[in-house]
């Protein structure tokens, strides 16, 4: 099957709400996709109208060019984590993955294969209702990776786990796509998506707002801004600013330049004589990045503290 997710024109409404406004969105095979917005832009609902989980008013997801309810043995099409919490806690993580792979017509040393994966080995055999959070997260994703599937959707799967369970969950997606699977990967901790993903679709109110790389979207929000250390900023804002740039002093030996490239203030510079110590391009996070592009589409936003220092402030919708 061929390893692409096709979201196209998805509407989706509850009651009053609209969940989803139009939702389009490709993911490619040999990639990690993020997908990110605020809370309540649509993201669980688009997953779960891809899995077959909830009914779309309007428009389609497939899956390998297929909708999820036609496909023969799922699990070998699509793995997926949505809720760690979703299974039998009396039986053991074990127990869990064994009676799923009997579903799927696949046998225990599949399941043996994908717990040693998840590195949940040595906890195999312990009951599922004890497992810590980040353990759960661990069960859920050799879950998703039973039928060895080409296609992956996974809901914040960095939630619950400690640094080394997150550096792990970093390389072990890396690793999925670079088998050549698609990757779908929902989260709200922009620094680890920064360095897991490659591509990002970035929707709010029910939309896409952003359908980009990683890389392109942090230099679209960096922009052409550059910062000059220097002992001469007189000498130095006039020569720039005869180049065309806006200048302004941050600092005591500090120049904000803007309209210019770094390469391009290097020279300029240097032809001048004018001496500095640094030039260094401005570059945002991902999360700044993230922030900026998402300001209109925060739904849920908390209000500015009003009266006593220490009163609580209360949470408004917008």
């Amino acid at each position: 099957m061929e390893a692409t997710i096709e979201v196209a024109g998805l509407r989706k409404r509850f009651g009053p709400t609209v969940a989803l406004d139009g939702m389009s969105f490709a993911v490619a095979p040999g990639q990690v996709t993020g997908f990110v917005g605020p809370n309540g832009a649509g993201k669980s609902t688009t997953m779960r109208v891809i899995l077959g989980l909830d009914a779309a008013d309007a428009g389609s997801a497939l899956v390998g060019g297929r909708p999820y309810r036609s496909l023969a043995r799922p699990l070998t099409r699509v793995g997926s984590l949505l809720d760690a919490g979703a299974l039998q806690p009396s039986r053991s993580g074990r127990n869990h993955l064994l009676w799923l792979a009997h579903s799927q017509g696949l046998g225990a040393r599949r399941v043996s294969e994908v717990l040693e994966q998840a590195g949940l080995a040595s906890m195999a055999r312990r009951r599922a209702g004890g497992y810590s959070l980040g353990m759960r997260q661990r069960l859920g994703i050799a879950a998703a990776l039973l039928g060895d599937p080409p296609v992956l959707l996974m809901d914040e799967p960095f939630n619950g786990m400690d640094p080394e369970g997150i550096v792990w969950m970093r390389g072990f997606l890396r690793s999925l796509a670079a088998e050549g699977r698609a990757v779908l990967v929902s989260s709200h901790l922009m620094s680890e998506l920064q360095d897991a993903a490659d591509h990002l679709v970035v929707v709010g109110r029910g939309r896409v707002i952003a359908d980009t790389t990683v890389v392109e979207l942090i230099l679209a929000a960096s922009g052409d801004r550059v910062t000059v250390r220097t002992l001469a900023l007189p000498p130095a804002a006039t020569v720039l600013e005869q180049a065309g740039a806006a200048v302004a002093a941050t600092g005591p030996d500090t120049l904000a330049v803007s309209g210019l490239s770094a390469d391009r203030v290097v020279r300029l510079l240097g032809a001048a004589d004018v001496p500095f110590s640094e030039v260094a391009a401005h570059r945002v996070s991902l999360e700044e990045a993230y922030m900026e592009l998402t300001r209109d589409a925060v739904q849920f936003r908390a209000s500015a503290s009003a009266g006593p220092a220490g009163s609580a402030s209360r949470g408004v919708a917008r």
